[in-house]
């Protein structure tokens, strides 16, 4: 039996990744395969955004995921008149001891572990853009002054998909620093009679945490470094290189008709039919990582093929832009994707 530290710390990994899901699936009914793929961006170090109907769960989600992790949690509620400052903080003048007065500086909402950005595209671009220097730089800027935030620092952004008048829709640049994106559907016949019946009688759902509260913070960035140490052999590398290669359609303008790189993936009909512009280096990072996760969750620490495939759709599904044919034939960018890895799978491993 393999007992090394490395052999120890992967199942570690497990087991706790494994308790986090249980005890989520306490409050949370359903949506097994949505919570391990918000778990999966969260130990890789990434950010999520949630598409789904009002009342299936999203806030219910993350509260339950930073209640288990023992990690500070805040909401913010996106509107059209919610300004940066309200996200950020601000500096107030606060009155000293000796009389004097002083600019304070005054935290907001997004200093915590975990945050619910809710309806995230119904804010102006301005707020929108102070919440994205935060998920990519981890810090924010008042007044001339940066302000560091105290990592881990996840970020759980949503889009109600029915109301989209008055609303600001993410441009391609800010969708591209989210991880992954998830769809939350609606719950079976099943799941229906089971939320009825729990969530309406007085017994709550006992949440155990997994880390003590002063812990938990230095055990999530602990597990996130163990997901980067994961191995990754040269061909799985060409083969997430060419995933990515195979979203950008033959007629986008920047795509060299010498580039020098081994093309080792035909382009499909429907990336040339469909799709504007493919997906950007950032999701060969989600893949990898994402995948790097998956092998952790396997007891593996070296990623295979499969554990690139587990990821795709989250990770590309929201980094293809796709043009009007494809709107009015009402295709997902995930039949793209599948389809992309489907020919990826017959040319890669015979």
């Amino acid at each position: 039996m393999n007992t090394s530290p490395a052999a120890r710390s992967i199942s570690e990994f497990q087991r706790t990744f494994r308790y986090i899901q249980a005890e989520m699936a306490k409050a949370v009914v359903g949506h097994e395969e949505i919570i391990e793929n918000i778990l999966i961006a969260f130990f890789a170090g990434g950010h999520v955004l949630i598409e789904g109907v009002p009342g299936t769960g999203k806030t219910l989600i993350v509260r339950s995921l930073a209640e288990v992790l023992n990690l500070s949690f805040n909401r913010i509620q996106f509107t059209v008149d919610l300004m940066p400052a309200d996200i950020t903080g601000t500096r107030i003048v606060m009155d000293r001891e000796d009389g004097r007065r002083e600019f304070t500086f005054v935290e907001g909402p997004i200093f915590a572990h975990i945050l619910l950005a809710d309806e995230v595209n119904r804010s102006t671009p301005k707020t929108q853009a102070a919440l994205l220097e935060a998920m990519a730089e981890l810090q924010v800027t008042v007044a001339g002054t940066t302000y560091r935030l105290t990592p881990p620092f996840f970020v759980l952004a949503t889009l109600n998909p029915i109301e989209m008048e008055g609303t600001y829709p993410l441009p391609e640049a800010q969708l591209d620093r989210f991880f992954f994106k998830v769809r939350l559907t609606y719950p079976t016949h099943q799941e229906i009679q089971r939320i009825v019946s729990t969530t309406t009688t007085t017994a709550l759902p006992d949440l155990q945490p997994v880390f003590e509260r002063h812990e938990a913070p230095a055990q999530v960035l602990a597990m996130r470094q163990l997901v980067r140490e994961v191995l990754v052999a040269p061909h799985i590398e060409e083969y997430i290189a060419a995933l990515i290669h195979a979203t950008i359609p033959a007629q986008a303008k920047y795509l060299s008709s010498h580039d020098p790189a081994r093309v080792t993936l035909p382009k499909d009909d429907y990336v040339n039919r469909y799709v504007s512009f493919g997906s950007s280096p950032r999701g060969g990072q989600a893949l990898m990582l994402g995948a790097k996760v998956v092998a952790l969750l396997d007891g593996r620490a070296n990623v295979s093929y499969e554990d690139v495939d587990r990821v795709a759709v989250p990770a590309l599904n929201h980094r293809l832009v796709l043009n009007f044919a494809a709107e009015a034939e009402a295709i997902d960018p995930a039949v793209i994707i599948e389809r992309i890895v489907q020919a990826a799978r017959k040319l890669h491993r015979r």
